[in-house]
């Protein structure tokens, strides 16, 4: 089959692989649709060291069976399917908690982060457990379908907490998952969303896309912009869809005494903590580690149009030119690039 290899870091070869072979309960999925996450470039680039080489990335993928292992019964060849990015184990006490994402024996489609390889879906074919297989509903797109995980990450982030009407949220960062965020806080009933971010044109789709008021954090005093629009108290909730020390700590600051923030972000692995406006303030922060089981609700959001990911497709290219995607978003100048999707 061809793949698009990691060879060796900030390098992609498009190349003849082998095509894996279903295993007792996998299935092998035909791909047709497969985006490129954030994390897959910082994996290119070696930065996270996630992705050691040699590997085939890939996470946010759609296709169809083309065959399937001994002892799968549920699943035929020619089935619309994506999967989930999280192969959890199913038996462990995390899992039948339905906690999946903080499985005991936790790996990830396309990471190979020392401790295993789980080769992914830049490639013809790609062979998943049938446990984390969703059928596509009706005629959703494989490209559309292939935005499922993203869509779950910010599903589970707003479910962590509750959301009422009279509650005012505040999502710090509106790059692919802050935009989601601001979608799905708008289904879950939020009756004030507040985007934050200091690029003029996310923040003019985050207003297209739902929130009611959109801020530039580097222009003026951001936590007083929120106090005025909430009636001086300051926000129920915030989303950190970032993860550095500033955005951080207004996060935190722009909540009102006893608010909640959720973190979803970690671009940096440690940041300061405002330890003390947490506890004067009593404030509850809530860490949201990537999705646990929200597939089949996020492939309805999308499917009815709840959820908006067209506008956050910038791309839709042949796999044979990932090479040149991931240099052009690891760029820069990629500020303007959203989700691009690469096509076997």
């Amino acid at each position: 089959m061809k793949a698009l290899v990691l060879n060796r870091y900030s390098h992609l070869d498009y190349q003849e692989f082998p095509a894996p072979a279903p295993a007792t309960g996998e299935v092998l999925v035909r791909v047709h649709a497969c985006g490129v996450c954030g994390s897959d470039i910082h994996g290119w680039d070696g930065s996270t060291g996630r992705r050691q080489p040699p590997l085939i990335m890939g996470h946010e993928a759609a296709g169809e069976i083309a065959s399937v292992g001994p002892r799968v019964e549920k699943w035929r060849a020619g089935d619309r399917v994506t999967f989930d990015s999280t192969i959890y184990c199913g038996t462990c006490g995390y899992c039948r908690a339905g906690q999946m994402n903080l499985c005991e024996d936790r790996r990830v489609v396309g990471v190979s982060p020392g401790e295993y390889r789980q080769h992914g879906a830049f490639a013809e074919f790609v062979s998943v457990p049938e446990r984390v297989l969703y059928a596509l509903p009706g005629a959703l797109s494989y490209e559309h379908a292939a935005m499922v995980e993203p869509v779950s990450i910010a599903v589970h982030a707003v479910q962590r907490t509750k959301i009422s009407a009279s509650d005012t949220a505040v999502v710090i960062g509106t790059g692919m998952i802050g935009l989601l965020v601001v979608q799905v806080l708008r289904w879950a009933g939020c009756g004030n969303v507040i985007a934050v971010d200091i690029d003029d044109k996310k923040l003019a789709l985050a207003r297209e896309l739902g929130a009611h008021h959109s801020l530039r954090s580097d222009a003026g005093d951001t936590v007083a912009e929120i106090a005025k629009l909430t009636g001086g108290r300051g926000a129920n909730l915030a989303f950190e869809v970032v993860g550095f020390t500033p955005t951080l700590d207004l996060a935190l600051r722009a909540l009102r005494k006893g608010g909640t923030a959720v973190l979803v972000g970690n671009l940096a692995p440690k940041t300061d903590f405002p330890l003390q406006i947490v506890v004067t303030r009593e404030l509850s922060v809530l860490g949201s580690c990537s999705s646990s089981g929200e597939y089949p609700l996020c492939l309805d959001l999308i499917a009815r149009g709840i959820v908006k990911v067209a506008p956050l497709i910038s791309a839709v290219a042949p796999l044979a030119e990932g090479e040149a995607w991931f240099k052009k978003l690891s760029a820069k100048g990629a500020s303007g690039l959203m989700k691009v999707i690469l096509k076997p």
